[in-house]
Order: structure tokens, then C-alpha cells, then sequence
């Protein structure tokens, strides 16, 4: 079996996220795609609690037919939201699979900062996708919109709807529970 994992914050999470996962089950010979919400943020960004970022992901895998999940594998104990040490735990807990990563192109900057990010080399293949405005040469794809969960943040700051960004399964959701500000404006 071959998974390729999307972490994020997924705060909130976006049509974006959804076309990344689209384009590599569709391209890169991948059996699922796992939403991957990172419990809490490495560099410590503030974030929605996990288990709204998660039902919010989830609405987003309801958009698909069912190769798209959602693993909670980040809030097991003893992990801090570094990838080299998720995937070490998923590579243990499930030896018969073969892993990608997915990231962004707009994410090759930060690298230095990860841990090990030789060693996250060696246990998966890492798919960098093109995101629109980072263009980088080892990029798969085309490129991708240009939409983020900060973008979405700043819009619902300033009272409007985020609907051409935000699937609607999760927008619900976050209006439900009052997220991002949101009440049952529409």
C-alpha cells in the first residue's frame, strides 16, 4: 500500500489542501492521501483546537470517495509536531506501507529549520508540489491555487465569507462552533 501524509496545521483547512491531495492520488500512484493535523505547531503558531482542525478535516475527506483520510497519529504521546519523528512512528506502526510527503513549495525555505530532514529523505518519498508565487525546480505539478488557512483567517477577520476557498462541509463546521469568529452570520 502507498500513503502519501499532507500535514498542516489545517487551520482551517482549504481548497488547497483538497487540490494537493487531489493531484497526487490522481498522479503519483498513491492508494490513500492522510489529512495529517499537526497536534500542536513546532515554531508554536496559535491555533483552533485539534479536535475541530480534525472534524473540519474529516468534512474535507467526505468531499472524496474515500481515498482521502485523516490520521490523529500527531496527538500521540511523546511526539512534539516534528515530522521526522511522526513518520518514524508510522513507518514502525504500519511496515507494509510505502510513504510520501507531501509539501509545498512555499515550504522549502523553512527546511533548515525541520529536524532531520535527511532522515524524513530516507524513510519517504517527498513530493514538493509548485504552489502559485514559489517556484522551485524539483516541483511536481502544476501550479496550485493560491489560497492558505491565513488568507481564510484574515478574510473571516474582516466579516467575509470565505466560501470559494473553504469547502462547505468544513465552513459549516466552523460556523456551528463559532470558529475563526464565525456565528451563524451568513
Amino acid at each position: 500500500m502507498q500513503v502519501a501524509l499532507l500535514g498542516g496545521s489545517f487551520n482551517p483547512p482549504h481548497v488547497g489542501h483538497l487540490m494537493a491531495a487531489s493531484y497526487v492520488h490522481a498522479t503519483q500512484g498513491v492508494d490513500e492521501v492522510w489529512l495529517m493535523p499537526t497536534w500542536q505547531h513546532p515554531f508554536g503558531k496559535q491555533m483552533e483546537a485539534f479536535e475541530h482542525r480534525v472534524a473540519m478535516c474529516e468534512a474535507l475527506c467526505a468531499e472524496t470517495s474515500g481515498w482521502l483520510k485523516t490520521t490523529l497519529i500527531e496527538r500521540e504521546p511523546g511526539l512534539t509536531g516534528r515530522t521526522v519523528d511522526t513518520l518514524s512512528l508510522l513507518v514502525k506502526r504500519y511496515p507494509d506501507v510505502e510513504w510520501s510527503l507531501i509539501i509545498g513549495s512555499d515550504i522549502l525555505r523553512d527546511l533548515p529549520n525541520w529536524k532531520d530532514f535527511g532522515r524524513i529523505r530516507e524513510m519517504a518519498r517527498v513530493l514538493v508540489l509548485y504552489r502559485a508565487g514559489y517556484p522551485a525546480p524539483e516541483t511536481v505539478g502544476p501550479p496550485l491555487a493560491e489560497v492558505s488557512s491565513t488568507l481564510v483567517r484574515d478574510m473571516l477577520a474582516r466579516g467575509q465569507e470565505p466560501a470559494e476557498f473553504v469547502p462547505a462541509g468544513a465552513i459549516a463546521y466552523a460556523r456551528a462552533r463559532g470558529l475563526y469568529g464565525l456565528g451563524t452570520r451568513r
